[in-house]
């Protein structure tokens, strides 16, 4: 009771407005501690918030350099990995609205935040991918997007312009591969045997072989066996009736020699080149039905093919002067097919061990780059008066064929058989 009496004396005694006043200073002191106490507590969270973002940054851009570097013929972005970084930075933003309970404006801002440190590791990426690609060159968001989504096979697969159609073991691996040499050459390594093996699987199959092409390049491919394919001309023909078509003409008899000398590289049990080559030697009856002598009949051949195709659409390379004059012959080959000149005499290398020349490695290494050890074998030792009637047999074939060309091959030199083709 005495303390009640006194509290009541003593605001009884005390001013209502002062005690008003007294008690109004105190809820704003108490207000203002609260507020400073949330302050802090936002402070804390949101450089948490911001030192996070910084790590995911730095984590991302070792992942980003690990894929740039990684790749060496174009820039490598990984868009999955931007965006799984802004998602996991909007996720600890909202964890972070929900702890603390900032206002939706302040949301926002967070989310600007993180959309802004998406856009800057974009940014960034593709300065560090313009600096490994091109250090004085700072690539684009757009012309960065370019590249990722551009691949590497360019251009579309098209049906040959042009085929070496012939013939076999006259050299046409050799021109097919300085032909590649070429930057608006692109053939097929293989040979597709389209026109006499796989027709039936037709065009589409055929075209799915090809390599892709930019606009002014030409795609080619090899097959000599076509060239003594009685059912190619027509078929080539109701393929592209404008085609270019390239044969590779050697002596009839060295040429016979080296196609022996690969079966029987192959199969040792055959017999002697003198034995198939005669239906009766005391005679002197060649068997023009083996294949090895009957494909040295080229105009024969060449009939079927003058029946589809004018001698302008043909260009017959010499397969003895592609070996002593591979550039002159290369010229001439590049000009029938209207290219510029760029397959010259310093993209060759004579080998002598081979006897035959081999193309320079890029960047005008000395080096030469070979055909493989199929090529380049030795001729077997064959009697001369077998070459001397061979020789004898050929020369009305081979008059015949100078006349259709208006070329003359000077084959009837070489009847000593030591021509520069007498090897494989």
């Amino acid at each position: 009771m005495a303390f009640w009496s006194s509290t009541s004396v003593f605001t009884s005694k005390v001013p209502r407005k002062i005690l008003f006043m007294f008690t109004l200073s105190l809820s704003v002191t108490y207000l203002f501690y609260s507020l400073m106490s949330c302050y802090n507590s936002f402070q804390f969270q949101e450089n948490y918030v911001y030192q996070g973002r910084l790590v995911t940054e730095e984590t991302t851009f070792v992942t980003l350099r690990e894929k740039l570097y990684s790749t060496s013929s174009q820039v490598y972005l990984d868009e999955e990995l931007i965006e799984r970084t802004a998602t996991e930075q909007t996720i600890a933003v909202s964890s972070f609205r929900n702890s603390v309970g900032i206002d939706e404006r302040t949301a926002a801002w967070a989310r600007a935040q993180a959309a802004t440190t998406s856009s800057s590791i974009s940014r960034a990426a593709a300065a560090v991918a313009g600096e490994h690609e091109h250090p004085d060159f700072s690539t684009t968001d757009s012309e960065l997007r370019r590249v990722v989504n551009c691949t590497s096979d360019y251009g579309e697969k098209k049906l040959p312009q042009a085929i070496i159609i012939g013939v076999k073991k006259g050299g046409t691996r050799a021109l097919l591969e300085a032909l590649r040499v070429h930057p608006d050459v692109r053939a097929v390594g293989n040979e597709p045997h389209f026109f006499d093996r796989n027709y039936e699987k037709g065009l589409d199959w055929y075209r799915e072989l090809m390599p892709s092409t930019l606009e002014g390049q030409i795609t080619m491919e090899k097959t000599p066996s076509y060239f003594v394919t009685n059912s190619a001309p027509k078929r080539i023909h109701s393929m592209a009736r404008d085609i270019k078509l390239i044969i590779v003409v050697r002596n009839p008899v060295t040429r016979a020699i080296s196609d022996y000398t690969q079966t029987l590289s192959k199969r040792p049990e055959i017999p002697t080149f003198e034995v198939l080559a005669f239906k009766n030697r005391t005679l002197g009856l060649i068997d023009a039905s083996w294949s090895a002598l009957r494909i040295g009949i080229y105009a024969l051949h060449l009939e079927s093919w003058m029946q589809y195709f004018p001698l302008s659409q043909m260009h017959f390379v010499s397969g003895e002067r592609l070996i002593i004059d591979p550039a002159g012959e290369m010229a001439k080959v590049q000009d029938f097919l209207g290219l510029k000149r760029i397959v010259t005499d310093k993209h060759f290398y004579f080998n002598k061990t081979k006897g035959f020349p081999c193309l320079k490695k890029p960047e005008d290494s000395s080096t030469p780059r070979c055909l493989g050890k199929s090529k380049g074998r030795t001729h077997p030792k064959i009697d001369p008066d077998v070459i001397r009637r061979l020789h004898k047999f050929y020369k009305p074939f081979n008059m015949m064929f100078y006349q259709m060309t208006g070329q003359n091959f000077q084959w009837e030199l070489e009847e000593d058989g030591n021509s520069p083709g007498s090897r494989d």
